[in-house]
């Protein structure tokens, strides 16, 4: 009889270890573009590889389309705050943080999936060390296809550029195009789609992925593909959730982001041609042949865009510039 309230005592401290080690880890992701967006297929995808590979220990609740307003350009802010403890955030927008986040997207400097991963792993750690000073860590860059213009017309010379109302999604994007000629102005992907329907806008440098692209049909009827970059996400967690994990909760989850980013880019690799399907059972017409004076002068306001980053980057900027450049010749 004297042996019973030890044994007792015995399992009620079992049952409370495996109650604490049971404990699970909830968190919320917040994504500015559809589910079905390239993004937020990979926001899914990294979800249900966190929860298998942490045993359901931490599990993730996606939210899209600008969840409360969100828009990519407050997640870094939202993420430091712990307001949402994930975010995957468009770069271009973070360029006021930093004008490292919009690399990615300057103008005709890498536009395949061989250059644009060239380039993502040649700047990571220039990412990481901003992100950390926001108390947030990366998880992994994803890339989307690369961006075009949607119109009603072919936008194929200079003469159907002058003037034409662009929505671009970064800075870059409107000194790129005010230089070649038209009229663009730098707005979200969410407040993009009203403006269009109403007529505000009159085309959109978009790459039309996924359930953006459907969205942007229903106005636009034309895309000339233009290469005009390979832009990037970047999902990033904050650092007090990421501390607060025991160290094999940290590995399941660096796991998960490593295999996410890996699969998107294999995904990359025939996602243009998914697309272009879509668009053209969508009743989308399509332009890819431009001219090499169009072409040229495309270019040519692209080249001012990316010296100007490269004085505002300073050192560091070049450095990076150098390095992918050298890659890249290396590689032909």
């Amino acid at each position: 009889m004297t042996r019973r309230p030890a044994v007792l005592a015995l399992l009620l401290l079992l049952l409370s270890a495996a109650g604490a080690q049971a404990q699970v880890v909830r968190w919320t992701m917040a994504d500015e573009y559809p589910a079905t967006s390239i993004q937020g297929e990979a926001d899914a995808r990294f979800a249900k590889e966190v929860a298998e590979r942490s045993g359901t220990r931490v599990q993730i609740t996606n939210q899209y389309d600008a969840p409360g307003g969100l828009k990519s350009r407050d997640m870094v802010d939202a993420v430091d705050k712990g307001t949402v403890a994930l975010a995957n955030a468009y770069m271009g927008a973070l360029g006021e943080i930093d004008p490292v986040f919009l690399l990615p997207s300057l103008p005709f400097l890498a536009a395949t999936p061989e250059q644009a991963q060239t380039l993502a792993q040649l700047a990571r750690p220039a990412y990481e060390a901003v992100l950390e000073k926001h108390n947030q860590k990366l998880l992994f860059l994803s890339p989307w296809p690369a961006a075009g213009l949607w119109a009603n017309k072919p936008v194929d010379s200079v003469q159907a550029l002058r003037g034409l109302r662009v929505r671009t999604a970064d800075a870059n994007g409107v000194a790129a195009f005010k230089a070649a000629g038209a009229a663009p102005v730098q707005v979200s992907f969410a407040d993009a789609i009203p403006q269009l329907k109403a007529g505000q806008l009159d085309a959109a440098l978009s790459s039309g992925d996924g359930g953006a692209g459907q969205l942007l049909m229903e106005t636009l009827k034309h895309f000339t593909q233009i290469d005009y970059a390979i832009t990037m996400s970047v999902v990033t967690l904050n650092m007090n959730a990421w501390n607060a994990l025991d160290e094999d909760l940290q590995a399941a989850v660096f796991a998960a982001a490593t295999i996410t980013e890996a699969r998107q880019w294999e995904i990359l690799k025939t996602r243009v041609a998914a697309n272009v399907k879509a668009m053209r059972e969508a009743g989308v017409t399509i332009t890819t042949e431009l001219t090499p004076e169009y072409r040229a002068a495309l270019q040519k306001a692209g080249q001012g865009v990316v010296n100007d980053w490269a004085r505002a980057m300073g050192p560091a900027g070049a450095d990076i510039l150098t390095s992918y450049r050298a890659r890249v010749e290396s590689a032909r």
